[in-house]
């Protein structure tokens, strides 16, 4: 991707048209790489990365990515420009499409570090780790962040923090349509608990048009991402895009006007052993690690519940990916699942 031009609601090239969250844990490369199977345009994003791991850690084990994952992009962790502009830098040289800060994790753990949403109150210093980070690369340097901090509920408050971040060359923000708790709530309760508001979002792209703006949060169904495109230019999608990938086997025709998807279940299945097996003689990567990822990849289907308990299953670990996708397909009649 190219240094971003403005784009409008109904560009189908743009990169943040549809694009998969940033999720600790869950979005590492194996994750990334069954998603990259099921929509080959839409934007994959890593875990958050602290610039101090990356500037005094294994770079390899927190950097490395297949080349079939692009477009993807690295979310930082960090508050300091200066390290913000270096591990900005590395995950260029890595490859990386795209630079994302991350405004919005509203973990204990993040706040210690003075990064994460607490970071909305201090917009000034995003402006300044934004301008250092497009200073050091020639990708993109985007934002993802809440529409509020706490009980503060006022649009004024997002809308000053989107315009000062915006002075300093960001054109690209994600925006979580809900608060962010710093405190009383986990992680997991501030994804559920303080109200979505969606016209907060919209709000802001009817306020600032020469940006681009993409809406994250609660977003479940075609439906749901068909309405937000008639107000913002992109759409994140989280959980869902995890527990139920399948989904996303309908998006590049849907919001990219490719031509309709041919996979079948059994074909992304029988590509993710191809990879299991390429991990183990490449990285030595246990076939067990990468398919936790695709446990939601028959999710509503017939035979769905005896499937992920094959692949689960702990004590089929010293069999080959490809044995225990055999056991996995065959039902206990003797026939061979769909």
């Amino acid at each position: 991707m190219n240094q971003q031009q403005p784009q409008t609601k109904q560009d189908i090239t743009s990169p943040w048209r549809m694009s998969v969250a940033p999720m600790l844990d869950w979005t590492d490369r194996h994750c990334r790489y069954l998603h990259r199977l099921l929509s080959k345009h839409t934007l994959l994003y890593t875990e958050m990365i602290t610039t101090g791991a990356l500037i005094h850690g294994d770079q390899a084990r927190h950097l490395r990515f297949n080349v079939e994952e692009h477009p993807v992009a690295l979310q930082l962790g960090g508050s300091e420009p200066a390290d913000l502009a270096k591990a900005a830098k590395i995950g260029q040289d890595w490859g990386y499409d795209e630079i994302n800060l991350n405004c919005g994790c509203p973990s204990e753990r993040v706040q210690r570090g003075a990064f994460g949403a607490c970071l909305m109150n201090e917009a000034s210093l995003v402006a300044d780790g934004v301008k250092a980070m497009r200073d050091a690369v020639s990708i993109p340097v985007t934002v993802k962040h809440r529409i509020g901090i706490d009980k503060i509920e006022s649009y004024d408050f997002v809308r000053d923090f989107v315009g000062t971040v915006a002075e300093a060359g960001c054109e690209v923000f994600i925006v979580h349509a809900r608060n962010a708790w710093l405190q009383g709530l986990s992680p997991k309760e501030n994804r559920d608990i303080p109200p979505l508001r969606y016209e907060i979002v919209a709000q802001l792209k009817r306020e600032f048009p020469h940006l681009t703006i993409a809406i994250n949060g609660g977003i479940k169904t075609d439906a749901a991402v068909q309405e937000q495109l008639q107000r913002v230019d992109g759409v994140m999608i989280g959980r869902e895009a995890y527990h139920n990938p399948w989904w996303m086997s309908r998006w590049d025709e849907l919001y990219f006007g490719a031509a309709p998807s041919e996979y079948t279940h059994q074909s992304i299945e029988a590509a993710m052993v191809d990879y299991m097996e390429r991990e183990a003689r490449e990285h030595d990567t246990h076939w067990y690690s990468i398919a936790r990822h695709m446990l939601g990849l028959r999710h509503g289907l017939a035979g769905a519940r005896r499937w992920r308990q094959v692949w689960s299953d702990h004590k089929l670990k010293h069999l080959s990916a490809r044995e225990v996708s055999k056991i996995a397909n065959t039902r206990p009649d003797g026939s061979t699942a769909d």
